[in-house]
């Protein structure tokens, strides 16, 4: 993967076998809806809604660019903006951006963690730089779940040497990750890597250990095999030429649309929405639909934040 090449150029210096493992896997963990991974190098990384599903990435971030001059007080633009940068790999960018949007928004415990990500990512030579930590340690603050701010915590143990405590933490992740997680397979391959590494023996637990069952508001949309393209669908769909790959995404989400179009009230497909815009990179147009999807059906807006956050929406 890009992202996994990023990581190692921007972290070659002065760490260790494990460090360099752990932080790979934390760069892919997290980071999307189930199938980003596979979409990611072959789909247009699409950050705004405005923005047609054919421009280039610069001019991509060119229009974002242009969006946050004309609305300078929206943390919505400045985190599509800082979205798309990480996507290109430009974590300082990302950071600066983030750091617009947290300051708009400062009880958003995502976009904490978001900046936190992207601070680790910005580093050259800290591993889990002091201001990282601070972001991740305010995301907690603000939500004491929040997996990517809990994931990077329990890298920074890991870091400085308490790796029993790293796994420890990152079981007690396990423990709250909802049964279908888009982070759960990535999280229990880092526990056993680590635990490799480290001559830990987690092959037991890992086997003893079951994700809890979803609450009400997290199933059963984000967390199952549902309609709109499921990870069977995009892997199936990645041996078709390019061409019929795009076709047979958009069929997909065209069909989710007009059903919307049809039937706004449908809260059910205002999340598959989401997780198809996920799925594809568009991180600002789940945004969007997440926003069209409350105001749709405002008494189902805690089901929808909900989701939103397992999907990790910007924002949510």
């Amino acid at each position: 993967m890009s992202e996994s090449n990023g990581m190692q150029a921007g972290k070659a210096v002065g760490l260790s076998r494990a460090n360099r493992a752990i932080l790979i896997a934390a760069f892919v963990l997290l980071a999307a809806a189930v199938g980003y991974a596979i979409w990611r190098d072959s789909a247009p990384a699409i950050a705004d809604p405005a923005i047609e599903g054919g421009a280039a990435p610069g001019d991509q971030i060119a229009a974002l660019e242009a969006r946050v001059q004309r609305e300078p007080d929206s943390a919505d633009a400045w985190t599509a903006l800082g979205a798309a940068r990480f996507d290109m790999g430009n974590f300082v960018g990302a950071a600066a951006a983030y750091e617009k949007a947290v300051a708009l928004s400062p009880e958003s415990a995502g976009l904490w963690s978001a900046l936190g990500e992207a601070r680790v990512m910005a580093s050259e030579r800290d591993p889990m730089p002091a201001a990282a930590v601070q972001a991740f340690d305010k995301a907690i603050a603000l939500d004491a779940r929040d997996p990517r701010a809990r994931y990077f915590l329990a890298v920074k143990k890991d870091i400085g040497g308490d790796h029993k405590g790293a796994i420890e933490d990152w079981f007690a992740l396990l423990a709250d990750t909802p049964q279908g997680a888009p982070w759960e397979a990535d999280l229990r391959r880092t526990i056993e890597q680590v635990g490799a590494i480290h001559k830990i023996d987690v092959a037991q637990r890992l086997a003893a250990t079951r994700p809890r069952a979803p609450t009400a508001d997290e199933m059963p949309v984000a967390a199952r095999a549902i309609p709109g393209p499921s990870r069977a669908e995009m892997e199936a769909a990645a041996q078709l030429p390019k061409g019929q790959q795009d076709a047979m995404i958009a069929g997909m989400v065209d069909g989710l649309e007009a059903k919307l179009r049809a039937n706004p009230a449908d809260v059910d497909r205002w999340i598959m929405l989401m997780r198809s815009r996920m799925t594809l990179g568009e991180t600002a147009k789940a945004a969007q639909a997440l926003k069209d999807g409350i105001a749709a059906n405002p008494a189902a807006a805690g089901r929808l934040k909900a989701q939103a956050q397992l999907l990790g929406v910007p924002g949510a």
